[in-house]
This record gives structure tokens, C-alpha cells and sequence, in this order.
């Protein structure tokens, strides 16, 4: 066979391939699945596959880190405890992840020894947290006055935050870049946002060479491979694969997904034009597989189950309305994705004062409207320097969620049980058992 024939013949196969898999375009290739907490979450590329030589995965800083040392395939493209563990005994902690720029609980802490390293990397070995260093903003009409931490970092006027990295897929969604939206300013594109966040990771994660910053092509390389990146739960153990009986689970879908910014927006009334936001198991309304079953009347709750919104900085007070009566599906309002479709984040109270645990600061804030706020994490306000976004987050991407526990900015809830509990609490949903057993299901297929 010469090899001109076997070219087109190997073509002819890899193209047979996909289309089995439900992949039309050739350019977009499917990745083997990845087993999880609950099944298996797969990754699908639109640029032909996962380039390994792409920059993303090569270190371009000073201290041997790259995009892939906290952008994981195996955990979503973000970071798990668990998958940090095994990298931490590999290598005694000495894996470019630890480092102590910002891995560690304070640059100054001690890591000459293994018990050392396992003190000062506590947070991202418990959580998957990262410290961000933020400087207290120009012109901010609030002080803070105290921080209660076990940390070496106080310093009131450069700020130490703890928060997980956010995936780096399924970026096409994205309406604000960061959890605080610090890359994500007015009037800039998407593209710029992430060349913008790209850059200033190999800067500050990185610890990038002034002297030789890398190109505008090493940069765009990175920004063109994490944006041709869609990734979702793809199987689940009790019940199979996610695309089968009419259901439209798993990553190939979001690929052709429609999206623009602004879309299924709230109205004046805090109401979005179609509540329902997912419908990837409608189909599974009427099956006679339990869990098939469960997992729809999961998705159903979550569009439709009513919820009183109140307190939200964000929401209530944007809209003028002390009560929003709407559904998880008012905030999480992106179709089949799940994150906010406009920039804005919003404060729920995952940052307040009385959710504080020991292993994070508590900040005390004096606002210039005589207000005192006790916070974990001044979140957007040490962007914008306004005591209104104290404690104001964006709403993330929700697919993908099984493979990347911890959840919400500070790894706080454990499991997507404890997800649920906070939110049966905070805006007193009376689920049941079944129920919240109904939203878990559904929040594990996605």
C-alpha cells in the first residue's frame, strides 16, 4: 500500500470515527472521557484535538509553571484537592504548582522541608486554593481597618484573597473573565479579556521575566487552544451515557450551543424570556429508569422551582425589586450552561462575616455610609472600590461541575450536596430529601 493511500485511508477511518461519536465537523475532535466522582467528563476540542506543544502547557515564567499546572484536563480544567494530593507526594512538594508566590499561604511562609511545605500549602491542598493579592483601590469609599487571619499576610492596603482557579473551557460563555471581573472591563472584547488574563498569569502566577515577557503569538496560541475547549459530564455511572433516550447531555452540544451576550436576559421584573434554561433530560420526563427520572425532575427544579431573592446585591437592588420571585434558573440564565449571560457578579453571602471558617481572614470593612461589613473576600469591590460589591462574585459556568469539587470562589462547599443545603438555607426553599437528592443528580450530569 503506498503511503498516499494510506493517508486517505487512515483519514477516511479518523473521520468514520468521529462521526460515530457524533462529531460532523472534523476539526472537532472528541477526547477520551475521564472518570470522576460520578462518571465520566470528556472534553471536545474544535481545533482538531488537544495540542500538548500548545503553549498552554508549556512554562513560559521563571518558576517552571505553565496553564496546565492549574488548568487540569482530568478535573475539568480547573484544580481538585484530591488530584494536587497525589501531585504533592509525587514530588515531596516540589510539583511547579507549589510555589510560593501565591500557592503557598503567604510568600514568606517556610517550605525547606516537606512538613513545611505541607503547612504553607494548606489551603491548596485542603480546597484547592490560591492566594490573589489584590491592592486596595484608588479613591475607594471604604476602609479596612482589621483582618483576623492565621496567615503571615496582613497587610491592609495589598489585600490576600483565597480563591480557586476557574476553568480554562468552555470559555465561549463567558460574559466576566475572573471572579471578580478584573479582566473583563468596559467595552473590551472576549478575546482581549482572555489574551489580558493569559498575560498577566505567566506575569504573576508564573512569575514571568520582565526582560522577556512573551510574544503577542505565544499568547493568542493560548487564547486560540483554551477557547476551542468545550467540556461536560459526559456518562454517569448509574445511568449511562448522557446523549441516549433523547437526552442532550455530554460536551459535543455546547460546541454548536448559540450564544451572545445579554442573552435570555432578566426583564424589568428579574425574569428571564425562558426559564427554562436547561433542557438537556426533558426527555427523561416520562422515563421508566429511576435515576434517567430523578435526573429530570433535577432539571425541572432548578428552572421552575420557585425561589423569594432577596438580599442579593446585584439583583435586588439593580432591579429596584426587595423580592424577586424567580428560580435558580434567574440567576444561572445562560441556555444549556448555566452562568449569568451579562457582566455583573452577584453577592449570595458565600463571602459573609458568619460563614467565616478558621482556615480563612476575616476582613473588617468601614464603609463611607457608616456601614460595617465582616467579609472572607471584598470580591469585586477591590476592583471597583465601592462598598456596594463587597462580597460580589460572578456566577460560574455550571458544566463540568462533578469533576471539579471543591465549590463556589472559596472551595466552601465540599460536595454539590452541601451546594444545594446552602441555597435551601439561604433563601429558605423547604426541598425535601428527594428533592435535593433530584437537584444533586441533575447538578452531577452536567
Amino acid at each position: 500500500m503506498n503511503s498516499r493511500f494510506l493517508a486517505a485511508a487512515i483519514a477516511t477511518a479518523a473521520c468514520g470515527l468521529l462521526l460515530s461519536a457524533g462529531v460532523s465537523d472534523p476539526t472537532t475532535v472528541a477526547e477520551p472521557p475521564i472518570p470522576d466522582a460520578t462518571g465520566l467528563v470528556q472534553t471536545v476540542s474544535t481545533a482538531g484535538g488537544i495540542d500538548v506543544h500548545n503553549p498552554f502547557f508549556v512554562s513560559e515564567g521563571t518558576n517552571g509553571r505553565s496553564c496546565s499546572s492549574c488548568h487540569v484536563q482530568a478535573t475539568g480544567w480547573g484544580i481538585s484537592p484530591p488530584e494536587v494530593a497525589l501531585r504533592f507526594l509525587r514530588t515531596a512538594g516540589t510539583d511547579p504548582i507549589f510555589r510560593p508566590v501565591d500557592g503557598a499561604t503567604c510568600p514568606s511562609d517556610d517550605v525547606s522541608t516537606v512538613w513545611s511545605r505541607l503547612s504553607a500549602y494548606r489551603l491548596l491542598l485542603s480546597k484547592g486554593l490560591i492566594r490573589i493579592e489584590l491592592d486596595m483601590p484608588a479613591n475607594a469609599d471604604f476602609q479596612v481597618t482589621a483582618v483576623d487571619t492565621p496567615y503571615a499576610c496582613k497587610d491592609l492596603e495589598h489585600i490576600s484573597v483565597y480563591r480557586r482557579p476557574l476553568p480554562a473551557t468552555n470559555l465561549r460563555f463567558q460574559a466576566t473573565v475572573m471572579w471578580d471581573g478584573r479582566e473583563s472591563p468596559a467595552g473590551r472584547s472576549l478575546h482581549d479579556n482572555l489574551f489580558s488574563q493569559a498575560f498577566d498569569a505567566i506575569e504573576g502566577h508564573a512569575q514571568g521575566d520582565p526582560s522577556n515577557p512573551p510574544s503577542a503569538a505565544t499568547i493568542n496560541s493560548i487564547v486560540g487552544f483554551e477557547s476551542s475547549l468545550y467540556t461536560a459530564q459526559a456518562s454517569d455511572f448509574r445511568v449511562g451515557k448522557l446523549d441516549r433516550a433523547g437526552a442532550t447531555g455530554g460536551p459535543l452540544p455546547l460546541a454548536t450551543q448559540p450564544f451572545a451576550i445579554g442573552v435570555n436576559n432578566l426583564d424589568a421584573n428579574g425574569q428571564p424570556p425562558d426559564p427554562d434554561v436547561f433542557t438537556n433530560y426533558s426527555a427523561w420526563n416520562t422515563s421508566s429508569v429511576a435515576r434517567r427520572a430523578a435526573i429530570a425532575r433535577g432539571e425541572a427544579i432548578f428552572n421552575r422551582r420557585p425561589i423569594s431573592i432577596s438580599g442579593v446585591n446585584g439583583l435586588n437592588d439593580a432591579l429596584g425589586l426587595p423580592v424577586v420571585t424567580g428560580a435558580c434558573s434567574t440567576c444561572h440564565n445562560t441556555p444549556n450552561v448555566g452562568d449569568h449571560s451579562v457582566a455583573g457578579p452577584l453577592n449570595i453571602g458565600v463571602a459573609d462575616g458568619s460563614r467565616r471558617t478558621p482556615d480563612l481572614p476575616l476582613y473588617t470593612v468601614s464603609c463611607n455610609n457608616g456601614e460595617t461589613v465582616q467579609t472572607t473576600d471584598l470580591g469585586r469591590a477591590l476592583i471597583s472600590g465601592k462598598c456596594s460589591d463587597i462580597g460580589k462574585f460572578k456566577g460560574p459556568i455550571l458544566r463540568g461541575l462533578a469533576a471539579r469539587a471543591p465549590y463556589f470562589h472559596n472551595g466552601s462547599a465540599a460536595t454539590l450536596g452541601d451546594v444545594v443545603d446552602f441555597y435551601n438555607t439561604r433563601f429558605n426553599l423547604g426541598l425535601s430529601a428527594q428533592e435535593k437528592s433530584d437537584l444533586v443528580a441533575f447538578l452531577e450530569t452536567l
